[in-house]
């Protein structure tokens, strides 16, 4: 037995070493203004805008947007969490300190006003947002989003502004099963009818 001692301390010895090296904290990316400012001349002004304001209304306005958000939705990219061809292969350029950089760089622009399109809808929007529909058991929109639209902190994005046309068309991806990085967007906006999306879309785009 005794030849054995020396064979186990060793096992155990590199079990705690690997043990440690594993739980070993991941240095913390940092955020480097001047960089993010970098990555939205050359890599994501071509479709944001050089300061993520309002460009073509088929991709967000990224100006006021949480970093934390932003931050997410570009890991969710990188890993396939959500599915885009562009901005999977944007993404994947990235490292988490980029990721965190442009995200900080966007999130303290100042975002333009936006404005509803159709009176008649942003009424049907408007209930909709607020109070939801309680026979659908849908809730209301600025349960999670706030009245004004700003969202929470690092949880649900800033919607206030936003291009109805990109809203539309990721409540209808929410609710096809093509986007599928938010089950509980997936819960609402499945059951929501074109008609309804497209007010809750046209409201949230006057909201500021």
């Amino acid at each position: 037995m005794k030849l054995y001692v020396p064979t186990i301390l060793a096992l155990g010895l590199a079990a705690l070493l690997s043990t440690a090296s594993a739980n070993e904290t991941k240095p913390e990316a940092k955020v480097d203004p001047a960089r993010g400012a970098e990555l939205s001349a050359t890599i994501c002004g071509a479709c944001h805008t050089n300061d993520g304001s309002r460009g073509v209304p088929a991709n967000p306005i990224l100006q006021g947007q949480h970093p934390e958000y932003l931050v997410k939705q570009l890991g969710e990219f990188k890993s396939d969490q959500r599915a885009s061809a562009i901005m999977k292969g944007f993404a994947s350029m990235l490292s988490d300190a980029d990721m965190k950089s442009v995200a900080a760089f966007y999130s303290s622009k100042q975002p333009a006003a936006g404005a509803a399109r159709d009176k008649d809808l942003v009424r049907l929007g408007e209930k909709i947002y607020r109070g939801g529909i309680a026979d659908r058991s849908i809730p209301a929109c600025a349960g999670c989003h706030s009245p004004t639209g700003m969202g929470i902190p690092a949880q649900y994005p800033r919607v206030a502004g936003q291009h109805a046309d990109y809203t539309e068309a990721q409540l209808k991806a929410f609710r096809d099963g093509i986007r599928k990085n938010s089950a509980q967007m997936t819960g609402v906006a499945a059951k929501l009818n074109d008609r309804e999306i497209k007010a809750v879309a046209d409201y949230m785009a006057g909201l500021n």
